[in-house]
């Protein structure tokens, strides 16, 4: 299923220079989001969003002309799960994030995730008018494929497990990272911004392409599905693949293999220092890199914006543009986006906004 946006006016192109290769350099404005002044983190704690921050970001605030109603958004991941409720114009009113707990099965994650919604409206009031649900995998009306990290996830029907929750008819329902990608569209570092590439890194790993205000889906919704690539000497099988190679889930194993206990993130605080872990993770990099920039060739994207878990890595995204600085004849400028941690549920409330403020068809 295709995230829903309405159209844009025609873009407006960020000036660009381009340089070629020889004078390829990187600037630490190329991997921050320094100069942002209306980006900023909106979240960086387990079971907490930043409401103000979020509101920042948005730049919203309440609308008297907007009518009555509550808008829901869902991020569904395979190591958390994110819920908020906003007003008609998008203001967040109430947002927390719990564990999704995937080693239990997806019917308590969802299970879960509902009754957080529903005490989040309960508190804050309101008629809900539509709600909008970021999910891993592609979706389809009787399931969900590709989304291996919740056993039993293919089998969720999302939007009716929803509307039978809630009572609420307009519902969307998109790819987590599509709908990241669209939240940098309407309120991120991809505003006037085209084409775009958004990479998530968190749980898994996958990528978004924006262009002319819209994300492109693909004629089967996979677009973007990197963490299938093939990578390594095989040509099949689940090691072949490039989400086993770099993702979270893929350095929180490598990270046990050196005796560290903090996971992805421990791997990257020992690899800030030359040694064996910063070897391997450089190895496991490269691998990720050469993938993206065969992206970046492919769409020649104006900007990458990395969201996710181990996109909050300095020594990651340092590493990540120097590689892709060496060989694009055209770099992008990358940069973290301005909230990481919450693109996808933002982007579910965004899409939840957009279909309730769609013009109501005959």
């Amino acid at each position: 299923m295709t995230v829903r946006s309405h159209s844009v006016p025609a873009e407006q192109h960020l000036p660009s220079e381009r340089r070629p290769p020889s004078e390829h350099r990187l600037s630490e404005r190329e991997i921050s989001t320094e100069g942002n002044d209306r980006l900023v983190p909106v979240a960086v704690e387990s079971g907490a969003v930043d409401l103000d921050a979020a509101r920042r970001v948005s730049g919203s605030t309440p609308d008297a002309g907007v009518a009555p109603g509550r808008l829901l958004g869902i991020d569904f991941g395979g190591t958390k799960m994110a819920v908020g409720v906003a007003d008609g114009s998008g203001r967040l009113l109430a947002a927390e994030r719990i564990a999704t707990q995937a080693d239990r099965g997806a019917r308590q994650a969802l299970d879960r995730a509902l009754d957080l919604a529903g005490k989040l409206l309960g508190r804050t009031g309101g008629r809900l008018a539509a709600a909008g649900i970021a999910s891993p995998g592609v979706i389809r009306p009787d399931g969900i494929d590709l989304a291996p990290n919740v056993p039993g996830w293919e089998r969720l029907r999302l939007a009716d497990a929803v509307r039978d929750r809630f009572g609420v008819a307009e519902v969307a329902v998109a790819n987590d990272l599509n709908a990241a990608a669209l939240a940098e569209l309407r309120l991120g570092l991809l505003q006037d911004v085209d084409p775009g590439l958004v990479v998530g890194l968190g749980t898994g790993v996958a990528a978004a392409v924006t262009t002319r205000g819209t994300v492109l889906s693909g004629q089967g919704g996979a677009a973007g599905e990197i963490g299938y690539a093939v990578t390594g000497a095989g040509w099949s099988g689940p090691e072949s693949m490039l989400e086993r190679v770099f993702s979270g889930g893929a350095l929180d194993r490598l990270a046990a293999t050196f005796g560290l206990t903090g996971g992805a993130a421990a791997l990257c605080a020992e690899a800030a220092t030359p040694g064996p872990a910063r070897e391997a993770l450089c190895d496991r990099l490269d691998e990720l890199a050469r993938h993206l920039v065969t992206c970046c060739l492919l769409i020649d994207p104006r900007r990458v914006v990395l969201v996710g878990g181990v996109a909050g890595s300095p020594l990651v995204r340092e590493l990540l543009a120097e590689r892709l600085a060496e060989v694009l004849p055209y770099r992008p400028e990358i940069v973290l986006s301005g909230f990481p941690d919450d693109a996808a549920l933002l982007g579910a409330v965004t899409m939840a906004g957009e279909l309730a403020s769609a013009p109501e068809q005959v």
